[in-house]
């Protein structure tokens, strides 16, 4: 009788009297009739990041004059051209809570629809007051993957933007040789490979082994509030569990996964310039391959720090004090922003450039890319910039621009998570609590 063939197919033989097996790549037997999942029913996972880049824009370079299907993209935008038909401008969207920190008020607004947790006068002592989105979205995914989220930053900073829970930050990983080990040195595993557990968790998975009944013994001895924060330590406990577990499963057939090359332990300052660019696309390439290789399928890309004052090429002077300095409609500032989006324009080529069946890895993804403010130099938190890209495995409208004048930038947020079968009854708090989204923006 024929043997069943599914993704999980190995090619099997002898090699010197020892059983070896070969994975096969995502064959055209494997999928559907569509290419877009496998014949089992099983489709390609969604995965949803975020990609964010400090000091704003100008939205009368950045808005396109048209709506729709056929407009054009306007001077800042134009970076974006080669991905034009895979992303979505969303402008119009506001702020609606108090702008009471700078660079902060925004992004916490975007990313909880709430108020900051801490709002400290400046955005570096200030704090979220809730789980961000990419962590709602991680907690949701939980279990699922090696990591469940990964935080990257390009400028070398530990400023974040995303948040577990009230205070608690994940601080980005900037630099890209600590990246590759992390996600490509011990514990990953290429399909067909043997698994290779760090011993530093074998042990300590052992450890709590040892204890487990011990500490269910503890529980009935100790108060509820005790008993509480013995339950949220077991739960992180169990997370390295599953973490651990993953390691052993075989992973994912997917023919694109692979180990990339390693990047360069270092990237000087060249003149005082950071390279910004070569570090966003080692960075990019390894995420790409870390979606492919179903590593995470959450991820927070921290191009540049709110209130950052990167010296890019060609810039007088820092980003954040030239968007201040610069007089009139800010030449110097729109040269700095095409730059960066020029980054953001290469992070979703390098998904592209991933097959899953007859589609891509960009398909099966929604980033949101978006700033700190609209208008830096003022620090408006109207006329909101956000450009999401991804096809969200067919929930979002690609290709246009979508145009929401006054709407509560909570609806993105309410929309996004609905995108990703991860819906909530409401979204956000006091002026950023909505229960509906934005109407129009997913594919019907």
């Amino acid at each position: 009788m024929a043997r069943k063939l599914d993704r999980r197919t190995l090619l099997r033989g002898l090699l010197g009297g020892v059983a070896v097996g070969v994975a096969l790549p995502a064959l055209e037997v494997f999928l559907n009739d569509n290419g877009t999942a496998y014949a089992s029913g099983e489709g390609f996972p969604k995965r949803f990041g975020w990609w964010f880049y400090g000091n704003g824009s100008h939205s009368n370079k950045w808005n396109p004059a048209l709506e729709g299907a056929n407009y054009e993209l306007s001077e800042e935008l134009s970076p974006l051209a080669d991905v034009k038909s895979d992303i979505t401008v969303v402008s119009g969207l506001k702020v609606y809570q108090p702008n009471e920190v700078p660079h902060g008020t925004g992004p916490a607004a975007l990313l909880t629809g709430r108020r900051l947790g801490v709002a400290g006068g400046d955005f570096s002592n200030s704090t979220f007051a809730t789980a961000t989105l990419d962590q709602m979205l991680a907690d949701a995914f939980r279990g699922q993957t090696r990591f469940p989220s990964l935080e990257i930053a390009v400028e070398r900073t530990d400023a974040s933007l995303s948040y577990t829970g009230p205070g608690q930050v994940n601080p980005p990983e900037w630099s890209p040789a600590a990246l590759f080990d992390r996600l490509f040195g011990v514990g990953f595993r290429a399909p067909g490979d043997d698994p290779v557990i760090d011993p530093r968790l074998a042990l300590r998975r052992s450890v709590l082994d040892a204890v487990s009944e011990d500490a269910n013994a503890l529980k009935k001895r100790v108060s509820r509030f005790d008993q509480q924060r013995l339950d949220q330590h077991f739960t992180a406990v169990r997370d390295l569990e599953k973490q651990i577990a993953r390691l052993e499963e075989d992973p994912p057939n997917y023919a694109a996964c692979s180990k990339p090359m390693s990047p360069l332990d270092e990237y000087p300052d060249v003149e005082g310039r950071p390279q910004m660019s070569a570090i966003s696309r080692v960075m990019s390439d390894m995420l790409a391959m870390s979606l492919a290789c179903d590593q995470t399928r959450v991820f927070s890309y921290l191009f540049s720090k709110p209130v950052g004052n990167v010296l890019y090429p060609g810039a007088p002077l820092g980003h954040h004090q030239l968007t201040h300095d610069e007089p009139g409609d800010q030449p110097q500032v729109t040269k700095i922003i095409q730059q960066i989006i020029a980054e953001y324009a290469y992070t979703l080529q390098a998904l592209r450039a991933i097959p899953e069946g007859d589609e891509t890895l960009l398909d099966h993804c929604l980033v949101m890319g978006f700033s700190d403010c609209s208008f830096g130099k003022s620090h408006a938190v109207d006329e909101y910039p956000v450009v999401l890209a991804g096809g969200a495995s067919g929930r979002l409208k690609k290709g246009i621009h979508y145009r929401a004048p006054g709407a509560n930038i909570s609806k993105l947020g309410f929309t996004i998570l609905g995108m990703m079968d991860a819906g909530v009854g409401e979204f956000g708090g006091d002026e950023g609590i909505v229960s509906e989204g934005l109407d129009g923006l997913e594919a019907v």
